[in-house]
């Protein structure tokens, strides 16, 4: 058996080190079962290959965890390829389940000599189709695959969607950042060794915590990577546990009784309170970029106050009760406990307020008081009690967190799981590149947060400097968008060959062109902050028609 430090100089000798390498596969290279079966025993020390076959071109299922991830697409025609699953770090834990990182890959017959990472979603424990679909719900551009990336996705170390893996110490590290390290590794090993040809670019794509794990990637393994892909990204997850926490009170408190005398939670906020709160939105704000087209570009000159909506006297359909009126101040300013002190961020009013993804977070539509399903409450108590606070709570109930006390016990886990890093000095030498996306309209992670994140890194590793931050990261807002696509939004864009020409020909992104399911031919750029979209004149649905300002 070969010493694990030989292993290891045979991986640098395949990947190159540092990626870069002009090489692409041997001109006597080409596809077999024998090769990909070979790969069983290309592993590192602590790796398990289970399987190991070649796969015909051919039709694939929609994921169903796309709806965690922010994948786009199903039914696709995939290419041929070799397809490998294992497992990492298999170990038993102190509840007896079996733990480790499960790992796909999908190496194509037609690869271009990249690698694509693809990101999870939620708090993982689902190991998701590697085909690299672009990372918002509305997108048609062609996945990573199809292009002829090696694509790898990963579980993040435990089976489940729930924070039962908590209990894990080794657990709860791979799914803070250890596994995206280990699954790296490993899975360019097994490329190198596969096509028998170095990487020449390494990329990394997700949306929510697949999103984290992309700003992850480029903080924790700053060589590993070329270019990063962040869609609405979960990166201060604990802090956005908090705010769940903060908003899920707020409505609690005016929510309605039944004939019972129980809170029916989801109806807080009816869905004619919603959307006659964003059609006010609209009202406010949406012409600030020239144009009343339902879509407000112009987010940085929108000052909504919703006291303008509040009854004057009698409750009527054309305005909102005081207490609806507080609670939505109250959400919409952020959470912060007894002195003032922000908790987590502020969030801005915007077009997407009335959509499904936005109920479906905050307020939910079940009726039954005894079962509330807004995600808020669904997966944010579970994640807050049992993941995020030091030691975990067993009495996990989002009406009984104190935002005086209970912050702190949150600072453990934060500092290990959170992508917060604003110094970014060694990934901008190497020249990695970072494209950033967000929906406005996001209930679960404020696109205030990230624009704050992006101007204290211009201030951290910039040097206070925007253009030098544009030389490496660009940060596309998306409006009227909520969680990972979706919302009345131009959600159907292609950050993936906007990175690929910016890491690979020095073409940066100034815009996204951008459609969507929504707006019927209609297309809009979305512009690099803190550029905004505006209207110059002409058809209202071309691109040429729009200029960033």
């Amino acid at each position: 058996m070969k010493s694990h430090s030989a292993q290891w100089l045979r991986l640098l000798c395949l990947t190159g080190g540092v990626l870069g390498s002009s090489q692409v596969m041997a001109a006597q290279w080409s596809p077999t079962d024998e090769i990909c079966q070979q790969m069983t025993q290309k592993v590192l020390p602590g790796v398990k290959i289970t399987e190991s076959n070649r796969v015909n071109a051919g039709k694939v299922k929609l994921d169903k965890t796309s709806a965690l991830t922010g994948a786009s697409g199903g039914g696709l025609m995939l290419p041929a390829h070799c397809l490998v699953r294992g497992m990492i770090g298999e170990h038993t834990g102190p509840d007896g389940k079996n733990y480790g990182i499960r790992f796909e890959l999908r190496m194509p017959d037609n690869w271009q000599g990249r690698f694509m990472f693809q990101g999870g979603g939620g708090l993982d424990g689902f190991l998701g189709q590697a085909i690299g679909s672009i990372p918002s719900h509305g997108s048609t551009a062609t996945p990573s695959l199809v292009r002829g990336y090696a694509v790898v996705s990963m579980d993040g170390g435990h089976e489940g969607r729930d924070a039962k893996f908590a209990v894990d110490q080794q657990a709860r590290l791979d799914y803070a950042y250890a596994a995206i390290g280990k699954v790296t590794q490993q899975a360019k090993y097994l490329v190198s060794a596969y096509y028998d040809a170095q990487i020449r670019y390494s990329y990394f794509m997700g949306c929510s915590n697949g999103g984290r794990e992309a700003m992850l990637a480029a903080q924790r393994y700053p060589l590993e990577f070329n270019g990063v892909v962040v869609g609405n990204p979960g990166f201060r997850l604990s802090r956005a546990a908090i705010g769940e926490a903060w908003d899920t009170q707020a409505l609690q408190a005016i929510a309605p009784k039944d004939a019972s005398g129980k809170t029916v939670f989801s109806q807080a906020l009816t869905q004619a309170d919603l959307t006659l709160l964003s059609n006010a939105v609209l009202q406010a704000c949406d012409d600030k970029d020239g144009l009343k087209d339902g879509i407000i570009n112009n987010y940085p000159a929108c000052h909504f106050e919703p006291s303008v909506l509040q009854c004057k006297s009698a409750q009527a359909s054309d305005c909102l009760a005081a207490d609806k009126i507080a609670a939505l101040q109250k959400i919409f300013s952020g959470a912060k406990d007894s002195s003032g002190k922000a908790l987590y961020s502020s969030w801005p009013y915007d077009a997407g307020l009335g959509a499904p993804g936005w109920r479906a977070w905050k307020l939910g539509s079940s009726t039954n008081p005894d079962k509330p399903d807004a995600r808020n409450i669904v997966l944010g108590t579970d994640s807050l009690f049992h993941y995020y606070m030091t030691p975990a709570q067993a009495d996990a109930d989002m009406m009984k967190f104190d935002f005086d006390r209970d912050p702190a016990k949150i600072d453990e886990m934060s500092a290990l799981n959170d992508a917060v890093a604003t110094e970014m000095g060694t990934y901008v030498a190497r020249g990695g590149k970072m494209v950033i996306f967000q929906g406005l309209s996001d209930p679960v992670f404020s696109a205030h947060d990230i624009q704050h994140w992006y101007e204290t890194t211009i201030a951290n590793t910039s040097k206070g400097d925007i253009n030098k931050q544009r030389d490496w990261s660009r940060l596309f807002m998306v409006p009227g968008m909520t969680h990972c696509g979706d919302g009345p939004a131009l959600d159907n864009f292609d950050p993936l060959t906007a990175i690929q020409a910016w890491v690979e020909s020095s073409k940066a992104p100034e815009s996204l062109p951008a459609s969507g399911a929504a707006f019927p031919g209609k297309h809009q750029p979305l512009c690099a902050y803190p550029q905004t979209a505006h209207y110059r004149g002409g058809d209202v649905n071309q691109l040429s028609s729009y200029r960033c300002l």
